[in-house]
């Protein structure tokens, strides 16, 4: 197995508020090698995103403060923080929010009761190495 020092560590921010979900995420994702930081609703996360750039950000949509709707809208607007990749995991499963999310280019939609982490895991590999 080649080292992970010699391939690109890749960043991604994980903006949930479930703070059980975000540590189980949090390890995983370390033990994978990628950095990784984490905000606990949108304010921080916009907060977050003007120190780190990451390479993928994995998004909660139904969070306290500023919902996932809302973090979506401000970084669009942001020529350099819009080509960054978003997955959405979320509780919504209604059809009209996947369609509301999929306007921002959302790379994919999962209902969080319907993927494992090891999914998540292996999905946020396949958007990274694109």
């Amino acid at each position: 197995m080649p080292a992970k020092s010699a391939e690109k560590k890749y960043k991604i921010l994980v903006v949930e508020d479930d703070f059980f979900l975000i540590k189980v995420l949090q390890t995983k994702l370390v033990n994978e090698g990628y950095q990784v930081e984490i905000a606990a609703d949108g304010v921080l996360a916009l907060e977050t995103l003007k120190r780190f750039t990451p390479d993928l950000i994995l998004l909660d949509l139904v969070m306290p403060r500023k919902d996932g709707f809302e973090v979506l809208e401000d970084i669009s607007h942001d020529k350099k923080l819009s080509k960054i990749p978003v997955i959405v995991l979320t509780n919504l499963g209604q059809e009209s929010d996947v369609e509301r999310v999929k306007v921002y280019g959302v790379k994919d939609y999962f209902v969080k009761s319907d993927i494992s982490i090891d999914e998540v895991v292996e999905k946020a590999r396949k958007v990274l190495k694109r």
